[in-house]
């Protein structure tokens, strides 16, 4: 593992790994880590002018690209993937089944943008620069979704989105996080009398679907399922149809609250926005 590095104005203070959340939700999802030696993108969900207008908006200029790491075929992951790396000539780290998705979906005319592809399983760690990576297989309906712990100098950042359960495996890869990113989908009252026709419905509520506010809450308050450590907690993939920011976070906040003793949670509780980018989270 590489150094941390000290950011401008942070008085000298060490950090180890940056997360700069540029969007989530079903319009686009795409999440920036940082190091002092490697820049990894975790999916390419924004096109390639408002990825780079929400960089600058947080200050985070990009001039180059280690990886971009792919979690599944669905448009709002890798939408603007071929966009992306017309900017930055960076290696896309995906499983072969997603891959050949990803080939079916995008125009073919992308396709030659695709020239270095780097094949990931569940359960098998690798480094990208300085920054270990281990994908964890996840439910969805999606070839061969993945969810993803990144470690840096220390740091544990886990970004898990897009799921219609917790299993007791990924629980598992989510503790000592420093950062946790899960997904808090939708309301489920809302969702119930929302404007999608049921057969949507059912497929987001099932176990190949997305995380509701109630399943989210019922893991942050269980003190043996979530350990409760991390500094930041970000709610993500919120659904602009089915949920609220104000809805979401009171849920999680509730149930956080409820824990007590050593299994107190003190860190901050974070809504990531599909509309705007979150400055900047230094780890």
């Amino acid at each position: 593992m590489g150094r941390g590095f000290a950011g401008p104005g942070l008085g000298g203070e060490t950090i180890s790994l940056r997360v700069t959340i540029l969007g989530s939700g079903s319009s686009g999802n795409c999440t920036l880590l940082e190091t002092e030696r490697t820049r990894l993108l975790v999916d390419a969900g924004l096109g390639k002018k408002e990825t780079l207008r929400r960089l600058a908006e947080v200050g985070r200029p990009v001039d180059r690209l280690d990886g971009i790491v792919i979690s599944h075929e669905h448009s709002d992951h890798i939408g603007s993937l071929a966009q992306v790396l017309g900017q930055w000539r960076a290696t896309v780290y995906l499983t072969e089944a997603t891959h050949t998705e990803v080939l079916r979906i995008l125009p073919e005319t992308s396709h030659k943008r695709l020239d270095r592809v780097e094949h990931i399983r569940a359960g098998q760690r690798f480094i990208v620069g300085d920054i270990e990576v281990s994908p964890i297989s996840i439910p969805h309906d999606a070839v061969d979704p993945l969810g993803f712990t990144f470690r840096a100098s220390g740091a544990k950042v886990a970004i898990v989105t897009d799921l219609g359960y917790l299993p007791e495996l990924v629980k598992v890869h989510l503790r000592d996080s420093d950062c946790l990113m899960l997904e808090s989908n939708h309301d489920l009252d809302m969702l119930k009398v929302g404007p999608y026709p049921w057969h949507i419905k059912q497929r987001v509520m099932s176990r190949t679907g997305h995380l509701s506010n109630h399943t989210v809450s019922e893991f942050f308050s269980d003190t043996e399922a979530f350990d409760g450590r991390a500094r930041y907690v970000v709610l993500a993939h919120l659904s602009e149809n089915n949920n609220n920011p104000d809805v979401a976070r009171i849920s999680a906040a509730e149930a956080l609250a409820r824990r007590t003793g050593p299994g107190a949670f003190s860190g901050e509780l974070i809504v990531a926005s599909q509309s705007t980018p979150h400055p900047t989270l230094d780890l």
